[in-house]
């Protein structure tokens, strides 16, 4: 395997073509024309993250992966999007535990499909898009290009709407769902204005994100403390006991929730902000490397979250009706019960 990588490699960022008296040489995924034309970069950073020396024989380096986090945590996010979280709040109400162990199947699966597509990025210079450009006949690569943009659009449009959703819940009212989709699309492209203020700000910033949401559904985990008894055999014992075409549904959205291929595309380009010398095999190795542990912790990470979600609905919402939610909400003295008292609208 590793030698049809670096033939790959070989193949793509040492090609070196003599024609007219010039010499045409593809490096990086940049391609450079003699000595005066302009270059053409083909990622979407113009920063590139330097990656420290620690000597040649060092087997794991602190500092290099230091230098490697970044990429896995924004790609991550999509593990925690609204779709997840609504994905994980169903599966607790509608199957308890027991679809747990299909969410950590899910996202070992999607931690395969990352791990490929970083090292698709790594070795040949260019991202997933690119490479399929350059593989694939036209007819495909329209084709391809609508599937994927019909995917983004569907993907999207439960972001924007959810998130306007939430926005009406958490005022109260106020913010009515117009006003929340016209939040959503600011927001939107201010995030896309942050890395102008520098790579590593943009990877702290969705980090801090990632960290704000284990630190609050932790908590709720915490305070809510369900069996751990059943959240670990919900985890490690595939079974779905008395389980029907609801919980059934609920599984393909897992599934759909966890693996979406917009996502492979963005991590191919990722891992293209790091200053790797495509010509040398032990750079190459080191980096998918460490790109795969970044990778791992941050999934990880987002699994977690998850499993709070599905463990706080699963232990609050289970086999319960609205009137048993309310009672129980009354019962603790959850200032937000009037939420669930139906009788109010009778």
């Amino acid at each position: 395997m590793e030698t049809k990588a670096q033939e790959d490699l070989e193949e793509i960022t040492s090609d070196e073509v003599s024609t007219n008296g010039e010499v045409t040489q593809r490096n990086s995924g940049t391609i450079l024309k003699g000595d005066s034309d302009s270059t053409v970069a083909s990622t979407y950073f113009d920063e590139k993250i330097p990656i420290p020396k620690d000597g040649q024989n060092a087997v794991f380096s602190f500092r290099k992966l230091w230098a490697f986090t970044g990429p896995g945590f924004l790609m991550s996010i999509a593990y925690l999007d609204p779709g997840n979280i609504e994905s994980d709040l169903q599966s607790g109400s509608v199957a308890q535990f027991k679809l747990l162990w299909l969410l950590l199947a899910a996202t070992f699966l999607g931690l395969l499909m990352q791990r490929l597509s970083a090292r698709l990025g790594v070795v040949t210079g260019m991202h997933l898009a690119e490479v399929c450009n350059r593989q694939y006949p036209k007819v495909p690569r329209i084709i391809l290009w609508i599937m994927v943009e019909i995917a983004i659009i569907g993907s999207d449009m439960q972001e924007v709407i959810g998130t306007a959703i939430a926005f009406y819940l958490l005022s109260n009212g106020k913010i009515p769902l117009y006003a929340g989709v016209l939040i959503t699309i600011v927001d939107t492209f201010t995030f896309l204005l942050l890395d102008k203020y520098g790579l590593r700000k943009l990877e702290a910033f969705f980090a801090f994100l990632i960290t704000v949401m284990a630190v609050t559904f932790g908590y709720e985990y915490i305070m809510v403390s369900p069996s751990q008894t059943k959240v670990m055999e919900g985890l490690f014992i595939p079974y779905c006991k008395d389980c029907g075409p609801p919980q059934l549904l609920q599984a393909v959205g897992i599934i759909g929730a966890i693996i979406m291929p917009h996502n492979i595309y963005l991590h191919s380009a990722l891992v293209k902000s790091r200053d790797v010398d495509r010509t040398k095999r032990e750079e190459v190795k080191e980096a998918n490397k460490y790109f795969f542990i970044e990778a791992t912790i941050a999934l990880f990470v987002s699994f977690l979250i998850n499993v709070f979600v599905v463990a706080v609905f699963a232990d609050g919402f289970y086999a319960k009706s609205v009137t048993d939610v309310y009672d129980s909400c009354v019962r603790n003295g959850n200032p937000h019960a009037e939420v669930f008292n139906v009788s109010i609208f009778g």
